[in-house]
């Protein structure tokens, strides 16, 4: 599975770095370095949405205070 997420100048005011962060501690904790890949990439065109994070062609927004229930809907469940 490959997960995209944006690092563009508005998704990093709204707290890219953050969501990196825990999707490589989220990853790690839960032994799934082998099957998830992160990537980063710069605007995708859907700024307003916050941190946009990309899985298999869907643009989910994702915060610092939502990603690690996004972790475990749309990672930790799919993989």
């Amino acid at each position: 599975m490959k997960v995209t997420i944006c690092i563009g100048s508005s998704c990093h005011l709204k707290g890219s770095r953050q969501v990196v962060n825990a999707l490589q501690n989220l990853i790690a904790e839960n032994n799934l370095g082998d099957k998830v890949e992160l990537a980063g990439t710069f605007c995708l065109g859907k700024c307003q949405q916050g941190v946009c994070v990309t899985i298999d062609d869907n643009v989910y927004s994702v915060s610092p205070d939502t990603v690690n229930e996004f972790f475990e809907e749309n990672i930790k469940a799919k993989v």
